[in-house]
């Protein structure tokens, strides 16, 4: 084990003791690999599945995996622009909800930004079950800092992933922009879960997402 992997694996010790605190599960997985693995074993078959946008669930190979587990997947890339606000109600209705998060405290807290909303109302509420996939890379010390990591360091390069037309694209740099096209217009914080083993949290010893 390098001393990188051990720092990741005693850094994941300390979160998912602060999330039990806060109602919710942590696992930690040295890779993606495992990591997807885990996910699976936790997924019933014959459940239905959605997830949000994230660079995570397909950089770490779960979203190949789930294509060929014995599940049903509702898959928003497949939906036609008009039929979106309808399928991002149907999303509730899941029995899991994926995604990752723009950033982690150490103390445990889920820190995520929205364009239209449709990802945090579902960990807010909803799925019966939510489970992130979440790369070390995106541990923060304190809430202050996560915030900063949602806005400087997640969105610039999602907007430019987007092709949208932000000043962020443009130089790298968090405005605080009114922008049109603005994706970090619902900052969610997620303190505490009152639904015992409604949200899991899968932290990978990698860097994944943005």
């Amino acid at each position: 084990m390098t001393v990188l992997q051990s720092y990741y694996e005693k850094q994941a010790d300390t979160i998912i003791k602060a999330l039990k605190k806060r109602g919710m599960d942590g696992h930690y997985c040295p890779d993606s690999k495992s990591a997807a693995e885990l996910i699976l074993s936790m997924i019933p078959e014959g459940s239905t599945i959605t997830w949000g946008g994230s660079e995570s669930i397909k950089e770490s190979g779960l979203l190949d995996a789930l294509k060929q587990a014995p599940v049903e997947l509702w898959d928003r890339s497949a939906v036609k622009p008009e039929d979106m606000k309808a399928f991002y109600r149907k999303a509730f209705c899941a029995d899991y909800f994926l995604m990752s998060s723009n950033a982690i405290t150490l103390d445990g807290q889920l820190v995520n930004i929205d364009g239209t909303g449709n990802r945090v109302a579902a960990l807010s509420y909803g799925p019966d079950h939510v489970i992130l996939l979440v790369g070390m890379n995106k541990v923060a010390t304190d809430l202050e800092s996560a915030i900063k990591r949602a806005h400087n360091v997640a969105a610039p390069p999602n907007t430019m992933r987007l092709g949208l037309e932000t000043p962020c694209a443009k130089d790298g740099v968090c405005h605080n922009c009114l922008s049109p096209s603005k994706i970090c217009n619902i900052l969610h914080v997620t303190h505490f879960n009152r639904f015992p083993g409604r949200i899991q949290v899968v932290l990978v010893g990698e860097s994944l997402g943005y």
